[in-house]
């Protein structure tokens, strides 16, 4: 059985066609996308082709990315949900058509995928046909076919990304780029993207050429006052926004992928929300996360708040022993323990523990306040400031001030995080956020932020990567 993924694509690339805007998903605010379907040119031919970056994984729900359809049979309905362990399911009503053996567990990268539906075919597998990033999947746990003619679900009567219309449940998690169905219209992959020719990996292409069928759709999500827009040409806008808002719309996607927290170092005691930017702590010990993205060079800026809860903020070696994967009992700096390869600043005194030779001082903080955290790892300093003011001496534009980082830490990448103890907590790394900019000041590039990061600081997402780490 196939358990590895296949390789995603995690935008690090230049593609030449850009993709600037994705769409949040949030399962907790039961938000998803809907329209109700006219007359459709054929209900045994259709594709479905979107970009997903997934925010939870092995949840306690299955979490439905797209349905189309308005009856609860296999004739009257079909939808792409991702199940409970992970893998991809296809199906209508009582019949899973498709059951993936490959699952979806990297949070880091987007996935590209496209399901092709033509019961005209004949031969039966052909019927279904399901490609991950321009590969097609023919590794299956279950499969079923369509008798060939048979009508479908696709593009019938209602589509919806984001959650079952037709079971007004199972809501999603995830980030969405690119959003297209074709009515009538069985594509193939080199539709959509194409392979890298240095790298091999897929990447998005213009998607102007495409033939959508009178009930075809595209939603590019670039209108933050509109997000249901369709601009296939077509108007077939989704005029049901439920607890869509403006402020879910994402500059995070496959041609720009910014870092998240990772929700692969979940435990019992913690809760992953927003996009993978807000988290969650329970328990009676320090919890401790870290980011998706390390880095071993560049200089790096984040922002960070705590909405509840006392905590330390900083950064751990990729190989530190105790964090983040220890579940419970340690938190970032760890009392100052030469055991831990971490410096965490703590909320209620400013100091900041396990700061070799000494440790300047920092800021305390609480719930009214934003910490930004500016990480050189070129010159192995690291500084804070509260609400724009550098602790103490720190300067980090002059290189002045600030705290050593270690270079005998075990992998000499860092990952960017913090410890929590009861409380609830807000990153910031240039992306998707909740917390509050008035300012929208940015890194001169493509991240934006309440405070100006330091000149030569930039935000954790992949193009700035490309060119400073």
């Amino acid at each position: 059985m196939e358990t590895l993924q296949r390789t995603a694509n995690r935008g690090s690339l230049s593609t030449g066609y850009e993709i600037d805007n994705s769409l949040k998903f949030e399962s907790d605010n039961s938000e998803y996308l809907e329209r109700t379907q006219g007359t459709p040119d054929s209900r045994t031919t259709g594709s479905v082709s979107f970009w997903i970056k997934r925010t939870e994984i092995s949840s306690a729900a299955v979490q439905f990315a797209f349905e189309a359809g308005n009856t609860d049979n296999d004739n009257g309905r079909i939808f792409l949900r991702f199940q409970t362990d992970d893998t991809l399911r296809i199906a209508g009503g009582s019949t899973v058509f498709r059951q993936t053996s490959q699952v979806f567990r990297d949070t880091s990268a987007w996935y590209h995928i496209l399901f092709v539906m033509d019961t005209t075919q004949s031969t039966a597998d052909d019927r279904i046909k399901l490609y991950v990033n321009g590969s097609q999947v023919t590794d299956f746990g279950t499969k079923n076919n369509f008798s060939q003619n048979d009508i479908t679900g696709i593009n019938y009567q209602k589509l919806s990304w984001g959650r079952s219309h037709v079971d007004s449940t199972s809501y999603s998690n995830m980030y969405l780029a690119e959003a297209v169905t074709l009515d009538g219209v069985a594509a193939s992959p080199t539709d959509f993207g194409e392979f890298d020719s240095d790298s091999g990996i897929w990447i998005p292409k213009d998607l102007s050429n495409l033939t959508f069928g009178s009930e075809g759709t595209y939603l590019d999500f670039s209108s933050s006052s509109d997000l249901g827009n369709d601009v296939s040409g077509n108007n077939n806008d989704f005029g049901t926004l439920g607890n869509i808002a403006a402020a879910d719309q994402a500059t995070d996607t496959p041609t720009n992928n910014f870092c998240t927290m990772n929700v692969l170092w979940d435990n019992s005691f913690t809760t992953f929300t927003e996009g993978n930017t807000n988290v969650d702590t329970t328990g009676s010990g320090w919890m401790s996360m870290a980011s998706t993205f390390a880095v071993n060079k560049g200089k790096w800026y984040w922002e960070f708040k705590t909405d509840s809860g006392n905590a330390f903020v900083g950064i751990t070696d990729a190989e530190d022993k105790f964090v983040p994967r220890s579940p419970a009992g340690y938190f970032f700096g760890w009392n100052d323990n030469a055991g831990t390869n971490s410096l965490g600043m703590y909320s209620v005194n400013g100091q900041v523990y396990n700061s070799p030779g000494g440790t300047p001082d920092g800021t305390f903080f609480t719930t009214s306040d934003i910490i930004g955290v500016a990480v050189d790892m070129d010159n192995h300093r690291l500084y804070y400031h509260k609400n724009g003011t550098y602790a103490g001496s720190m300067n980090p534009a002059a290189g002045t001030g600030g705290v050593t980082i270690p270079t005998t830490w075990p992998s000499g990448y860092v990952y960017m995080g913090f410890s929590g103890f009861n409380g609830s907590y807000a990153v910031n790394f240039g992306g998707y956020t909740t917390i509050s900019i008035s300012s929208a000041v940015t890194d001169g590039k493509y991240g934006n932020f309440e405070y100006a990061p330091p000149s030569g600081y930039y935000a954790l997402c992949t193009k700035n990567l490309a060119e400073y780490g």
